[in-house]
């Protein structure tokens, strides 16, 4: 029955796996860049040229999404789920960069676990929106969904704790309010991911 609900067009799914592969590359990037911190410039000039291609698959589906008739589910789904996806990434590298920007000599252990946490994420997406190429499983979905959402929960408490010790430290105040930055670039990214379950979790329901 769910089946026969989502017409083929394999086209867009092509373009979800290819953006969560790119979005997943970035913040393993990240993820790297935070947990040996060097080279921060090359590196990060690295994961902007990811970024780039992210822009290449977001623009190739949203044309897509304008000329093809005959759409998997709603488009204004289809239109959420790619937005928010190419946001993660676009988050990832604004950690990133403004790392970079701020000259920041050495990186916090919370930052770094919270971009771990972020790859967890990512990874999770991409399993999930795989999953609506069938939807032969909802519950199996519905369930990926919830486990990204405890991992946005675990985040919160690791935030928390590395604000409350940045606040803590006695550093200068120019010092915190750039780790500041940098703490809500990263929560944002994970703030995208959730938003990515609560638009797939409407198109099961939808089709349900």
């Amino acid at each position: 029955m769910l089946q026969r609900l989502m017409p083929r067009s394999d086209g867009f799914f092509d373009d979800f796996d290819a953006q969560c592969a790119t979005t997943l590359e970035g913040t393993r990037m990240l993820h790297a860049l935070l947990s040996d911190y060097r080279d921060v410039g090359n590196r990060v000039r690295a994961l902007k040229a990811v970024g780039h291609q992210g822009d290449a698959v977001a623009k190739a589906a949203f044309t897509r999404l304008h000329r093809e008739f005959i759409t998997p589910f709603e488009r204004i789904h289809i239109h959420a789920l790619l937005s928010r996806i190419d946001e993660v990434l676009d988050f990832a590298h604004a950690t990133a960069s403004r790392l970079h920007a701020y000259e920041l000599p050495e990186c916090l252990p919370e930052a770094t676990e919270l971009s771990g946490l972020l790859v967890l994420c990512a990874e999770q997406v991409r399993d999930v929106v795989t999953c609506l190429r069938t939807i032969k499983q909802p519950e199996r979905i519905l369930t990926g969904c919830e486990a990204l959402k405890r991992l946005r929960a675990q985040a919160d408490e690791v935030l928390g704790a590395g604000l409350g010790r940045l606040f803590r430290s006695g550093v200068d105040p120019l010092t915190v309010m750039k780790w500041k930055g940098v703490y809500d670039l990263l929560e944002t990214a994970l703030d995208r991911c959730v938003d990515v379950a609560h638009g797939v979790e409407g198109v099961v329901l939808d089709h349900s």
